[in-house]
């Protein structure tokens, strides 16, 4: 919940260091309202899914570009700010390597988004996305650490040894490897609005969590039944 309230102010603080002109281009041939990163999915890797996303009715994306990606990794708490800006120099230094980290990036979030969508009902989806798990787990060499956090929290991470960009995917895909190992795919669901492509994990008792976002999604289609039952 932290995470939900923090986001949307972290990334307007973060958005006048991103240049908005190559990104507005890359993103679509739309004008679409500015990206701002959501956490509502409940898990790591639902939220890294949700990068995607749709705004004002035009689909966007959210890692616009390597700068934008280390931005999502530092509010989401899998980069600190030491190492965040490590990485950044490091991406100044090789340009083609962080070009090359945000491609796979991406990639990697394709496979994830397969698996929360389609995950539970198919062994050939479930199968892809364990091989790209794999693949990623198998390329990254470094020290996994749990590391005090400024509220009293804890959480795990992983500094690569070498390539500084290899182990950046590292907490995601082990986020999607819990969710295999532990049985969650059940309790993952996309938006029940028909144009909305967020997906979560359904912590509810009943299993009854139907929206991204009641205040969104939710009260749009509230407004809708209304309108249509005045009719």
């Amino acid at each position: 919940m932290a995470l939900r309230l923090l986001a949307p102010f972290v990334a307007a603080m973060l958005a006048p260091a991103m240049p908005s002109t190559s990104r507005s281009s890359r993103v679509t041939s739309a004008e679409p309202a500015p990206v701002r990163f959501v956490f509502i999915g409940e898990r790591l890797w639902l939220d890294f899914v949700n990068t995607e996303d749709v705004v004002r009715g035009a689909r966007v994306d959210a890692l616009v570009d390597f700068d934008a990606y280390i931005d999502w990794l530092q509010i989401a708490a899998v980069l600190d700010a030491e190492r965040a800006a490590g990485i950044r120099r490091r991406a100044v230094q090789q340009p083609t390597g962080a070009t090359a980290a945000l491609v796979d990036a991406r990639r990697v979030r394709d496979s994830l988004r397969a698996l929360a969508e389609h995950g539970q009902r198919s062994a050939a989806i479930r199968a892809a996305t364990l091989a790209e798990i794999n693949r990623v787990l198998g390329r990254s060499a470094g020290t996994r650490r749990v590391e005090p956090r400024e509220d009293g929290t804890y959480s795990r991470s992983f500094v690569p040894v070498g390539d500084a960009f290899a182990g950046l995917l590292m907490p995601i895909v082990e986020s999607a490897a819990d969710a295999l190992i532990l049985g969650e795919l059940s309790r993952v669901r996309r938006c029940a609005a028909p144009r909305c492509p967020r997906v979560f994990q359904d912590a509810t008792k009943n299993a009854a969590r139907r929206w991204c976002d009641m205040a969104a999604c939710g009260n749009r289609a509230k407004v809708a039944r209304f309108r249509e039952r005045r009719r």
